[in-house]
């Protein structure tokens, strides 16, 4: 029932007012939110560069607050792969014909992941997939999970279903029916994409090299192609942020790497942990 009732929200419009209560900062009220988020969701400060509510502009700072470097180092073991964020994994494992596994007897097409990009998919077809979950609580900046040059963005627009795990159990096609960005970079390995999927309530999706690019209010499929001056990011620096909590979703493409023997769905995981290595 609740996940029916979704489709019958103005899903757009609620993340976007979402968004616009999130930058106030009139402090009487981005105290409040922020102090009130805190409680409710246990939110350990004492990781965070800035500990005290008060030091935030507003809500959206608070949110997208940066760690102390010592609370997560990078795994530094040669060929190494660490977590892209906070959160827990909701799946991992192969890319078998075509198909990403959302949850227990559900899946979902590679191909229409991808911005229905056939030329895309074709690189990433018997790879491997990982699945993060970010929950309100979590650290929401999200981190390049193996050093690659950026070549390509994508911008998909669409709905704004909730990522919980009820919604990604129940709800065929979750993360291709969500709005997303699709970084694509070249790595030592291969081609690697980082997928943001936006969720309910999930105000922005920003990355470092060209700040905000949801919501977009055109509305259609955007593509940056990057050839001259192209971004490239070493294993761990920062790549986007999520506004409110989503999910991230991680390809590689076949024969290139493997994931950690303790991996698994539901595994709780820390940016900047080794979560797999190269082949």
């Amino acid at each position: 029932m609740q996940t029916l009732f979704q489709f019958l929200l103005p899903q757009h419009c609620l993340s976007r007012f979402a968004g616009w209560v999130a930058q106030c900062e009139q402090p009487w009220i981005k105290n409040r939110l922020i102090k009130n988020f805190i409680k409710e969701y246990q939110v350990d400060m004492s990781l965070a560069v800035k500990e005290s509510p008060n030091e935030y502009r507003n809500f959206n700072e608070f949110f997208t607050r940066a760690l102390k470097p010592e609370k997560r180092p990078i795994a530094s073991q040669a060929g190494s792969i660490v977590s892209p964020v906070d959160g827990f994994i909701s799946q991992l494992g192969n890319i078998h014909q075509g198909q990403l596994i959302q949850a227990k007897n559900v899946v979902y097409n590679l191909q229409t992941l991808l911005g229905g990009s056939k030329e895309l998919a074709s690189q990433f077809q018997q790879g491997k997939f990982a699945t993060f979950y970010l929950s309100p609580k979590d650290y929401h900046r999200v981190h390049i999970p193996y050093a690659g040059k950026l070549r390509e963005m994508i911008y998909v627009p669409g709905r704004l279903f909730s990522v919980n795990p009820r919604t990604t159990s129940q709800l065929p096609q979750l993360f291709v029916r969500n709005e997303r960005v699709i970084t694509l970079f070249t790595t030592s390995v291969g081609p690697m994409a980082i997928i943001l999927v936006g969720a309910m309530l999930v105000a922005n999706i920003s990355t470092v090299w060209e700040g905000n690019i949801a919501p977009n209010a055109l509305r259609q499929i955007r593509h940056w192609h990057y050839t001259e001056n192209a971004v490239s990011l070493c294993k761990g620096e920062e790549l986007g942020r999520f506004q409110l909590g989503s999910t991230v979703i991680i390809l590689f493409p076949a024969h290139s790497i493997r994931w950690s023997e303790w991996l698994a769905p539901d595994k709780k995981v820390q940016f900047g942990e080794c979560i797999g290595h190269m082949q």
